[in-house]
């Protein structure tokens, strides 16, 4: 919740950028957005993550893992989805979606976008050792589905008249993903586009008038 200013702030800097992916709206739709995120986090349907510039706190969007599946603890039928074995704070799934991403204007095309996802599906792999990692873009979004597949991700087809979209249109949806054993060959593709991984002690250009020395790609911290 402390974020909730930063939210409203990076939210209002162009509307008009957002028109396939909810975004709040002003303090109280952000205090609201982050509530509801905190609160599927506690029933275990979701990890939200604020996008923050770490050299001058500034928000810059949201992220989030969702759809989050378990496939461990005794074998019920018939089978439930999204429902952990045990206490849901700790419980670790086997598959998830990254999605609610959006990122304000000021900075797209500054890498954070790919950092944020390189920094996800490494804590999705190699930390809680998930089978499948999906992702989903409203059909018509090109500059959404582009950065997803630039992450190396496999389209697995589009669904039809998915769902309605923000404009109330019936939308299809398409849907790509990555699997475990795929993992180290995207991993190597995104660890090419990052300058933050290149050797260390070259001074590069991170955001507008700022520099950081490369040889990471920051942290996870959730928000």
């Amino acid at each position: 919740m402390r974020h909730a200013e930063g939210i409203a702030w990076a939210g209002a800097l162009d509307r008009a950028a957002y028109a396939y992916t909810a975004v709040p709206h002003g303090l109280d739709a952000s205090c609201d957005y982050i509530a509801r995120a905190l609160a599927d986090q506690a029933a275990g349907r979701a990890l939200p993550f604020a996008l923050v510039n770490p050299r001058n706190g500034r928000v810059l969007g949201s992220t989030r893992f969702l759809e989050l599946d378990y496939w461990r603890g005794p074998l019920v039928w018939p089978p439930t989805t999204g429902t952990p074995h045990g206490d849901p704070l700790t419980a670790v799934p086997d598959a998830v979606e990254i999605g609610n991403t959006w990122i304000s204007t000021e900075a797209r095309g500054t890498g954070v976008n790919t950092e944020a996802k390189y920094l996800m599906l490494r804590h999705a792999f190699e930390t809680w050792g998930v089978r499948r990692l999906s992702m989903r873009a409203d059909a018509r979004n090109s500059r959404s589905r582009a950065a997803i597949e630039r992450l190396g991700a496999t389209c697995e087809g589009v669904r039809r008249a998915h769902s309605r979209g923000l404009d109330g249109v019936v939308r299809d949806t398409a849907f790509y993903s990555i699997l475990d054993e795929e993992w180290p060959a995207v991993r190597g593709i995104i660890e090419l586009r990052l300058p933050g991984l290149r050797p260390q002690g070259v001074l590069e250009r991170a955001f507008p008038g700022e520099t950081r020395e490369h040889g990471g790609a920051g942290e996870l911290l959730p928000a």
